[in-house]
């Protein structure tokens, strides 16, 4: 099995794809430029929605 995670936290997923400190990674997971799923009271980002969003995101980078 992947030792890939399918969720990080998001203070995970801001410092690992984007260098932000935890206060920024919730900031930006508020203004919806992160992308996330709640569970219960738990904030999660799903690692495929974040990866397809970079994806998204550098394809109209080539494009322009």
């Amino acid at each position: 099995m992947d030792d890939i995670p399918l969720t990080l936290s998001v203070p995970e997923a801001g410092k690992r794809y984007f260098e932000l400190s935890r206060n920024a990674a919730y900031a930006a997971a508020e203004r919806g430029e992160i992308p996330t799923i709640k569970i219960g009271k738990l904030l999660r980002v799903p690692v495929r929605a974040l990866e397809q969003m970079l994806d998204d995101a550098a394809k109209k980078v080539e494009a322009a």
